[in-house]
């Protein structure tokens, strides 16, 4: 079982890829966990709550993987990971949990789908910056450089991205 990471900066166009490649493969996919965590809120997130998401999310990635391995699907599909929220906790706080910081570490995807911010902006309450989509990318890049993880960049229309991530995913499961 391959497990397959779609990240990028917020309103990059991630679920919607996410979602397109799940359905393609007929794979399990693990929602974010933010959105429904924050949707959920009744009050400005703080710090803390991010480390909350990170463990949603990682519990939601291995509930995932564990559905693959259910269901003999080569590959679970993951909108997001560890990676996009210790970026928001730096560039937020200027800290991560030691936590997240591990379980990335630790944490070896096959490859990861980084979506450039080049689709237009999509207003969304709980969407915080729509200048910053560009160093935002550039920090995800760095990230993944410095875990050592492989990874695709994937820009264009849902169409273009779809196939660009088809094939890299196709690359990876004919290996």
């Amino acid at each position: 079982m391959r497990k397959i990471i779609v990240t990028g900066p917020e309103s990059s166009g991630k679920t919607t890829l996410a979602r397109m490649l799940a359905a393609h493969y007929q794979a399990p996919l693990v929602d974010e966990q933010a959105r429904a965590y924050l949707n959920a809120l009744s009050r400005p997130y703080v710090e803390l709550d991010l480390l909350a998401i990170a463990q949603q999310q990682w519990a939601a990635e291995e509930n995932g993987e564990g559905m693959a391995r259910e269901t003999a699907s080569p590959l679970v599909i993951c909108d997001t990971d560890l990676l996009t929220i210790r970026i928001w906790a730096l560039v937020k706080f200027g800290r991560c949990d030691p936590w997240i910081t591990k379980i990335l570490a630790d944490d070896k995807p096959d490859h990861s789908i980084l979506c450039s911010p080049d689709i237009p902006w999509e207003p969304d309450p709980l969407r915080e910056d729509p200048h910053g989509r560009d160093q935002l990318f550039a920090i995800h890049e760095q990230e993944l450089h410095a875990l050592n993880r492989s990874y695709t960049v994937v820009h264009g229309d849902p169409g273009q991205r779809l196939s660009m991530t088809i094939a890299a995913v196709d690359a990876i499961l004919n290996a």
